[in-house]
């Protein structure tokens, strides 16, 4: 028996239909895992209801004082970024807290983000490419008018006051 309803085929969205909204969102005081996980859903685009895994569906993220986030627990002085510089014993570190209070503290940020989406994809990158995070208050994005996001209050463990 073949099935003539509209109403049992699976909607897949085509590139040309997707509408990509821009975000901003104010990282102080917010606990990077949980920042991280909301980014990389809205970059996905799996907040939406015509989420299609295989299209880029998602939105762009511009991401405001990353230097300001907050690590639970004893991440601060415990997690390390690893990297290698290609030579023989070449094998690097520095802790979460020298990296936030280095040079690049959004990186703390980038690395989380980077981390929760599709590992190795040329869409992963893509989506990605989609995410802005500076340190200070200021970004260059006003054009865009981002709608504002206010993370702390869709849950009290999003922040933490230390």
């Amino acid at each position: 028996m073949k099935r003539t309803s509209a109403a049992s085929t699976t909607y897949s969205a085509k590139t040309g239909e997707v509408e990509q909204k821009w975000w901003l969102i104010d990282a102080e005081g917010l606990v990077v895992g949980r920042l991280a996980a909301l980014i990389a859903m809205r970059l996905r685009g799996k907040h939406k209801a015509r989420f299609t895994p295989h299209i880029d569906c998602g939105d762009h993220v511009v991401v405001v004082n990353a230097e300001k986030v907050v690590l639970t627990g004893n991440k601060r002085a415990q997690k390390t970024y690893h990297w290698h510089t290609g030579y023989p014993g070449g094998i690097k570190e520095r802790t979460a807290g020298k990296v936030l209070s280095g040079r690049f503290p959004e990186r703390v940020v980038e690395k989380a983000v980077e981390r929760m989406m599709p590992k190795e994809s040329p869409l992963a990158r893509r989506q990605l490419a989609k995410l802005r995070v500076y340190a200070g208050a200021e970004h260059p994005h006003a054009a865009q008018s981002p709608e504002p996001i206010d993370m702390a209050s869709l849950n009290r463990k999003n922040t933490r006051s230390y």
